[in-house]
């Protein structure tokens, strides 16, 4: 069973940046694509971005620009580095496998964006 440990959400103002982490385990991580997600109140799940096993990366529109995800294989870790945050970045962050969708989620983490 793959297991999810996010970390590196907090509080922020409003034009900072955070640099969220995800610990992936009980997978072959170099054999996958990874996807960041959020929750936003009162919004379904969203995709926010992407990276293929090889490093190719995509990026919903409303993160082009100030969202960078990236990957460490030999750490097992996917990163988002998240920079111009604003009020609507807020919500719980979640990596994932995007071909395994019926893996347990994380607990996610949370970050907030306000002055």
């Amino acid at each position: 069973q793959v297991q999810f440990v996010e970390s590196g959400g907090g509080l922020v103002q409003p034009g900072g940046s955070l640099r969220l982490s995800c610990v992936v385990s009980g997978s072959r991580f170099e054999n996958f694509a990874f996807s960041w997600y959020r929750k936003i109140p009162g919004i379904q799940r969203e995709l926010v971005a992407q990276i293929t096993t090889n490093g190719l990366t995509n990026y919903e529109d409303f993160v082009k620009g100030r969202f960078t995800i990236s990957r460490n294989n030999t750490k097992n870790t996917v990163y988002q580095q998240m920079n111009t945050l604003t009020p609507e970045d807020t919500g719980v962050y979640y990596c994932h496998i995007p071909s395994r969708p019926d893996d347990e989620w994380g607990q996610g983490t949370q970050v907030a964006v306000s002055s």
